[in-house]
């Protein structure tokens, strides 16, 4: 029989665990803005307890509705993985509920990110096990393949390589390339720096506008 559509791969992280945690408090949304705005989900949304998600990259490519790929998945990814599925985008079969996100969790894995519909959405939202997915299915999934372990994937739009930084929060997930986390770190805390001295200048009452009447000017909006 051709096991064509199937692959393992196996993969070596190279993120490390201090460049990790750069990432455990900054905000997507100005991770958004340091890379342009044009990256990261937009119909991925938390279905746990508690917004956050982070750990590197364990991709799973699979048909939409199946899930036998990711059982591997969860067997193969190490404490820390966030394991990433490539549905298709398709919500007709859910491809995880409680049962597969309790196992992860007893695994220590970091959590799911789904293209894709769950079920068991009562429990899942009770537990703080990061779960972020498409969309919410009471039908179950199949477990006859194909689909392939650690490979490049899309996710809503989203390219995801395995090893990837994956990190999320209530706005949205982002993954990040190993080469560039560090400066990208850097440059989202200087940003979050920034809007600490707007807050704070909001509630002294000291904030300078100016700007919107410039830019209006600018568009001959005002004189």
């Amino acid at each position: 029989m051709s096991n064509l559509g199937f692959a393992i791969n196996t993969h070596k992280h190279t993120v490390s665990n201090a460049t990790l945690k750069k990432f455990a408090k900054l905000a997507v949304a100005n991770i958004s803005d340091v890379m342009s705005r044009t990256n990261g989900t937009v119909d991925l949304r938390p279905f746990h307890k508690g917004g956050r998600i982070l750990g590197r990259a364990f991709t799973v490519k699979t048909a939409p509705g199946d899930n036998l790929m990711v059982h591997k998945a969860i067997d193969m990814a190490a404490p820390g993985d966030v394991i990433v599925v490539d549905a298709g985008g398709a919500q007709r079969n859910a491809i995880i509920g409680e049962i597969m996100s309790t196992l992860a969790a007893s695994k220590k894995i970091a959590g799911f990110v789904i293209d894709g519909p769950i079920r068991d959405v009562d429990s899942l939202g009770k537990s703080s096990f990061p779960v972020f997915a498409r969309a919410i299915s009471h039908r179950g999934p199949y477990k006859e393949g194909p689909g392939e372990i650690n490979v490049t994937v899309s996710v809503d739009g989203m390219v995801v390589h395995p090893g990837d930084i994956i990190v999320g929060d209530y706005d949205g997930v982002f993954a990040i390339r190993p080469d560039v986390a560090d400066e990208l770190a850097a440059l989202v805390m200087a940003v979050e720096k920034k809007e600490k001295d707007i807050l704070k200048q909001i509630a002294k009452g000291t904030l300078d506008r100016k700007w919107v009447d410039q830019s209006l000017r600018a568009k001959g909006v005002l004189k």
